[in-house]
């Protein structure tokens, strides 16, 4: 995945309030469109320090938390003890990079994720491959942004033009709105943030 030398470097110092209020909302977004989700089991894909998964580890019955940092599977492995919560793991694992077979779940979700990775369509592939039959991905990220200029990461996405790319995939059912609207939360700049729900 695009940045993740970037993340290596800051997962210490991640979880800012900013953040930690991001992943809230986010995480509560998310929680509106879990159906029966108490039976089922969840990856935070790209989790980073698993700011958004942690808010929603009582609404599954288990959670894997994924990203392609290893110090951000550090500082969760040291919340998951500190706090000795049950039913999780981790993995670092680079999707862009490998291919995982074995891998499964009810649902994945991807908060500001897709924004960091340069090939979407790919990623989006596998993800589908990875979810069970009827399986949910959720995606929270940044609507598009024309100030915002970067050779890093995308600068947002229009929710038509993602939903004709899942569509293409094979992702039904697909639905998404903004949700919430920020100052200077993307790249020093105001930004909105929308959350789709889509289904194998």
């Amino acid at each position: 995945m695009g940045n993740t030398d970037k993340f290596e470097m800051i997962a210490k110092m991640y979880d800012t309030p900013e953040r930690i209020q991001i992943a809230k909302v986010s995480s509560d977004a998310i929680r509106n469109y879990l159906v029966d989700a108490k039976s089922k089991n969840a990856i935070d894909f790209g989790c980073g320090t698993g700011l958004v998964g942690m808010n929603l580890l009582d609404d599954f019955n288990s959670m894997l938390f994924l990203d392609t940092s290893q110090n951000m599977i550090n500082q969760i492995k040291q919340k998951i003890s500190d706090f000795n919560i049950q039913n999780v793991d981790t993995l670092c694992f680079d999707f862009e990079k490998e291919n995982l077979s074995d891998l499964h779940a009810d649902y994945i979700f991807i908060a500001q994720v897709l924004l960091h990775i340069h090939d979407v369509e790919f990623v989006l592939s596998r993800l589908f491959d990875v979810l069970n039959e009827g399986g949910h991905l959720l995606i929270v990220d940044f609507n598009k942004n024309e100030k915002i200029v970067s050779d890093m990461v995308h600068n947002g996405f229009n929710q038509v033009e993602l939903t004709d790319i899942m569509t293409k995939i094979g992702y039904r059912d697909i639905q998404s709105k903004t949700f919430y609207t920020g100052s200077k939360i993307f790249m020093g700049h105001d930004a909105s943030m929308f959350i789709l729900d889509s289904q194998k």
